[in-house]
């Protein structure tokens, strides 16, 4: 019997800051793949600088499927992601390129890599009741109750995380099922697209030179006009701190700053040490990861030839 390989697909992951765009666009110079974010906040229209969102001239040069799909008032989920994500690496496949996500969140890989089950819709009363417990108890209470029925769920959902928090807490009351049971009982990527995945990460040489790394770059986000671009959010009257989007790092400690409930020392800091503890949470997912393969920290150029070699792309 002839075995025919199946088309592949590559993932580039890593923690925040390390460089991941500018190997992937050494990577679309090089071979035929088309770019997927598997990033959370640059699905967000109008927010750019502090999601790191590659600008428009790389964009042009280098398009990125889901990238300013969503306006920041509208939450987007590892479900919405799975069902958008499927369909930009058919439509890659079908071209005959290699889809390539690209990005740092873990969550949206595992949901793509694994699959999600389908879970129960919003309950309107339940999800009211839920919000006013949170606002009586408090975030930490609420999270600490999710931690007893779904320690899986709350190790990956960071307590300020209200709206995620919440959901886990619906889906449990609903259900009588911790929401992680739906994510062990879904059709893995291979069942879904017939596609094998090669799954790669970039990891820095060092927590304390990523850390110097991330302070240079809020630097440069600063300097770019990161304080106006959350001025322009707040003043749009729509938007607020529970929302998602809005929880994204940086943006809800200048949001603080701009609300006058902090100075621009304690933002700065509390900006840092909040990135620094997203690192730390991407670092923890990499750990637990199988079968994702190593790339030690460089130049974009020479991790892009590594990853060439060891997915044997071919240039066109």
């Amino acid at each position: 019997m002839v075995m025919v390989e199946r088309p592949l697909i590559l993932a580039l992951v890593g923690p925040t800051a390390v460089g991941k765009t500018d190997v992937a666009c050494e990577l679309a110079e090089r071979f035929p793949v088309s770019l997927i974010s598997l990033d959370s906040t640059q699905v967000y229209r109008q927010m750019d600088i502090g999601t790191a969102k590659p600008d428009l001239a790389v964009r042009e040069r280098h398009p990125h499927a889901l990238i300013d799909i969503r306006d920041p008032a509208q939450p987007y989920s590892a479900a919405d992601f799975l069902r958008d994500a499927d369909a930009a690496i058919l439509a890659a496949l079908a071209a005959d390129r290699i889809p390539l996500l690209v990005g740092g969140t873990m969550l949206y890989l595992k949901a793509f890599r694994d699959g999600l089950a389908p879970m129960p819709s919003a309950d309107v009363a339940l999800r009211a009741r839920l919000a006013e417990q949170g606002r009586s108890l408090g975030r930490l209470a609420m999270f600490e109750r999710l931690k007893a029925v779904d320690p899986q769920a709350a190790a990956q959902i960071h307590p300020n995380n209200v709206t995620r928090v919440q959901r886990a807490l619906e889906v449990y009351e609903l259900t009588g099922k911790p929401m992680t049971s739906f994510w062990s009982e879904g059709e893995g990527v291979t069942a879904r697209l017939g596609a094998r995945l090669q799954e790669f990460a970039i990891e820095p040489d060092s927590r304390q030179a990523l850390h110097e790394r991330i302070a240079v770059r809020f630097a440069a986000m600063l300097e770019a006009g990161f304080v106006d671009e959350v001025a322009r959010l707040r003043g749009r009257g729509d938007l607020h701190l529970d929302l998602p989007s809005m929880r994204a790092v940086g943006y809800r400690q200048i949001w603080d700053y701009l609300a006058g409930t902090i100075d621009a020392s304690e933002m700065h800091e509390r900006a840092l040490a909040a990135t620094r503890q997203l690192a730390k949470r991407q670092f923890t997912w990499l750990r637990s990861w199988t079968g994702i393969e190593s790339l030690r920290w460089g130049q974009p150029a020479v991790i892009a030839q590594q990853i060439g070699q060891r997915a044997h792309l071919a240039k066109p």
